[in-house]
């Protein structure tokens, strides 16, 4: 069986909210609107269960379109998107500084 192909790692786990609508990181209590409280996976088995934590919730119908982000972490141990859209994401759904996640988090 080939190996399943991801993002480098480290990574997140990703999805959005199936009520809310809103995007949301995995954590190891649950999902949570803050990127900055995303549970970080920094080996394979970690990223796996991360994989399996998202179709768990994709089956109990609490989140869609779970899927993994490659991260980099900041200064402070905390992760950072690498790429352009899951930064944007991260942000929320606005590009106005003071609404969305930006304006909740300080991120």
């Amino acid at each position: 069986m080939a190996a399943v192909k991801r993002p480098p790692l480290p990574v997140i786990l990703v999805a959005s909210d199936l009520l809310e609508g809103d995007v949301v990181f995995a954590t190891s209590n649950g999902w949570t609107r803050n990127p900055r409280e995303a549970l970080v996976a920094r080996d394979d088995g970690a990223a796996q269960a991360l994989e399996v934590l998202g179709a768990t919730a994709f089956l109990r119908a609490k989140v869609v379109g779970p899927y993994l982000v490659d991260v980099e972490l900041d200064a402070e141990g905390l992760p950072v998107p690498r790429h352009y859209r899951e930064i944007l994401r991260t942000l929320g759904p606005s590009v106005r500084p003071d609404v969305g996640k930006q304006a909740d988090f300080q991120i």
